[in-house]
């Protein structure tokens, strides 16, 4: 018998909180491998939202406040509670009285249903919730090329595509970041006024888009628009009242001829962090921000004289101080460790302190005084409030109370863009929405791609280096297209797009090998059996197996494009995989396929190659819709809503029109 009895003096700080663990001795009670601990939260303190693979058990013994389960689900706390944590559960627990709260947690670990749980992919934390998500909005000073493509807007599609299937409440939220210091630089370039810049632009992008098979749920334009003006107006207002965003006199680049405020496109050097070419403000290359001033060897984009140092005061964030926080929002939902690094690179520095507005023109300056000058918001702190913006004007569409001002704690924020803007994502946006909204915690996923290059160099807009979207996208290629860029598009890693590949892969594998399958498929359902799915006779333990290969597909591909761990790289891959386990099947198969004696096991045969192509048909949806809807047609399927749980064989007797579609073809690839 083991007794043991609440010491406070024995707790050691963990978690944000004070614990301990009990000696309950080898193996726990019994043998079954329990564990158990004391706990403790001071009043107003709360626990840093975590999960494992344990299951885990609360009892509360004293004090009062709420457990906070997946950043949503918020139960009371008091005396005489239990509560039992699933593996991979967020859970949170906060005290808000005024004497600690003291619980007692038992856990321990069962490998099947930690199993069970990580095979869902996540969904458990998103399930019921209202989930916004968002593509970086484009810079409208020119069209979408395929680096823009593959990244954030094809990902943020294919996420939402996949969790309709799965029966989410989930919309795709974009639009034109219209006030973007880029904006007015095209303007100059292009003799035009940064507004009609901007609009031309937006539609540019908007229309490729469309070209691409994605159609955003929320479209933003924000210049010019007076209410997204008095929001973003409010919500800096917010930060201000904050004390902790305030005038703050700092140095600053200016053009030595024409006196010029010297910031983002109009100022460039030598990053001060790892050396590589820089623009102000941010070093695409590493991700860091900079003050400008500290570029090494900064260059004017205004004139060809060196830039003058000077002083101005702005509105600024001492974003250093806010250390703790920003880890505590980084383990509530998915944050890739590439971006913990680069939070955790930031955080290390003595000081970082951010400036949150400019000398400019262009944007919407703030209702407070105390800038020097005429200023505008920061178009990047705009873009916080942008993505609220976005989530009430849906709202309205949808006819649900959501508001910029009065963010919602059910809310799941999801974030796709390229590893350049992940400082201003990741970083600086939680620390603005904790100074806005206090007793908002955001719970947001994080999707980040590296850059695309092509042939061998980055995409570039400003120098026109690219590949853009209307010159290889018709409808006649947007498959194809799509495809190629899923499989190619830059994750974890720097990859490249060239175009002998993509038409290789048109040619060689979707033409060759997936339209050739299908199209035989078809002309030997046409002969044997009448242009109708046979149903399976005879199974052989080759059948079975091959059965078992496509659940197993499924299985990767539901793990693939789901939450937790999201690649369209695997998916690409994994429809591949489907198509060449099937083609391998299908020539064992053939063997005995014109066999009078093994005329049932042919029949079963063919049934499982139908069943495969039922399969392609499903879970190709999220990545390339129209083939998969012309696909499901062609076996007399309704287009697909729904994610399969299971590779289902055809029903028998369904119409299979396989033998003459086109499903790929090089013929569009002149149309623009």
């Amino acid at each position: 018998m083991i007794i043991n009895s609440y010491d406070p003096a024995a707790l050691e700080a963990a978690l944000g909180i004070d614990m301990n663990t009990l000696d309950l001795g080898e193996g726990g009670p019994g043998g079954v491998g329990v564990h158990a601990g004391w706990g403790r939260v001071a009043p107003g303190v709360s626990s840093l939202a975590h999960q494992h693979d344990e299951t885990e058990v609360f009892v509360i013994v004293r004090g009062r406040g709420e457990i906070v389960v997946n950043g949503r689900d918020r139960h009371p706390a008091a005396p005489g509670v239990v509560a039992l944590f699933e593996p991979f559960d967020t859970h949170v627990l906060e005290n808000q009285g005024d004497t600690d709260l003291v619980f007692v947690t038992f856990y321990w670990r069962d490998a099947g249903q930690a199993g069970a749980r990580a095979a869902g992919g996540g969904r458990a934390r998103l399930s019921g919730r209202p989930q916004f998500v968002f593509s970086t909005p484009p810079t409208p000073n020119g069209d979408l090329h395929l680096g823009h493509l593959s990244g954030p807007y094809l990902g943020a599609d294919a996420y939402v595509r996949f969790q309709r299937m799965n029966g989410a409440q989930v919309w795709h939220l974009t639009g034109s970041d219209d006030h973007q210091s880029y904006v007015v630089d095209a303007a100059r370039r292009e003799g035009r006024t940064p507004t009609d810049t901007a609009a031309h632009y937006s539609a540019e992008i908007a229309a490729t888009l469309a070209l691409m098979d994605i159609h955003p749920d929320q479209y933003t334009v924000t210049a010019g628009a007076g209410e997204y003006t008095e929001g973003l107006q409010a919500f800096f207002s917010r930060l201000a009242t904050s004390g902790r965003v305030r005038p703050r006199t700092g140095p600053a680049l200016f053009d030595a001829r024409s006196g010029e405020y010297l910031y983002e496109v109009d100022v460039h050097g030598a990053c001060p962090v790892c050396a590589a070419p820089a623009g102000g403000n941010i070093c695409e290359e590493c991700g860091e921000p900079n003050d400008c001033v500290d570029l090494h060897g900064a260059q004017s984009g205004r004139s060809d004289l060196a830039p003058e140092t000077g002083t101005v005061a702005r509105y600024s964030l001492p974003l250093h101080e806010f250390r703790a926080e920003l880890a505590d929002h980084h383990r509530l939902g998915r944050v890739p460790a590439r971006l913990r690094e680069l939070a955790d690179r930031l955080m290390r520095r003595e000081r970082l302190d951010v400036a949150l507005t400019h000398l400019s023109s262009w944007g919407v300056s703030p209702a407070e005084s105390g800038a020097e000058g005429e200023q505008v918001i920061w178009v990047w702190p705009e873009m916080a409030y942008g993505f609220l913006h976005g989530i009430e004007m849906l709202g309205r569409a949808e006819d649900r109370d959501w508001q910029a001002r009065r963010p919602g704690s059910d809310w799941k924020i999801v974030h796709f863009f390229g590893y350049d803007n992940s400082f201003y994502h990741s970083v600086l946006y939680p620390v603005l929405y904790r100074l806005a909204f206090p007793d908002w915690n955001p719970d947001v996923d994080y999707h980040v791609n590296e850059f695309y290059l092509l042939e061998g160099e980055k995409f570039s807009t400003s120098r026109r280096h690219a590949v853009w979207g209307k010159e290889i996208l018709t409808p006649h290629t947007v498959d194809a297209v799509r495809f190629f860029l899923s499989r190619t598009r830059p994750e974890g890693r720097r990859t490249d797009f060239r175009l002998a590949a993509y038409e290789a892969v048109l040619t060689d594998e979707l033409i060759g090998r997936w339209q050739a399958w299908l199209n035989d498929l078809g002309r030997r359902v046409e002969k044997d059996f009448g242009g109708r799915a046979p149903d399976a006779g005879v199974w052989t333990p080759e059948h079975t197996a091959f059965l078992a290969c496509l659940n197993g597909r499924l299985a990767a591909l539901t793990e693939a494009l789901g939450p937790d761990a999201f690649s369209l790289n695997r998916a690409a891959d994994e429809l591949s995989g489907v198509v060449a386990d099937v083609m391998r099947f299908s020539r064992t198969e053939a063997a005995t396929a014109h066999s009078e004696e093994w005329r049932d096991e042919n029949r079963t045969a063919i049934a499982l190659e139908l069943c495969a192509a039922r399969l392609l048909a499903l879970c190709a949806t999220p990545v390339m819709p129209r083939f998969a809807g012309r696909l499901a047609t062609a076996l007399g399927l309704p287009p697909a809503t729904a994610w399969p749980t299971t590779a289902t064989l055809l029903a028998p007797g369904s119409t299979v029109e396989l033998s003459g579609q086109v499903f790929f073809t090089t013929d569009g690839r002149d149309e623009r």
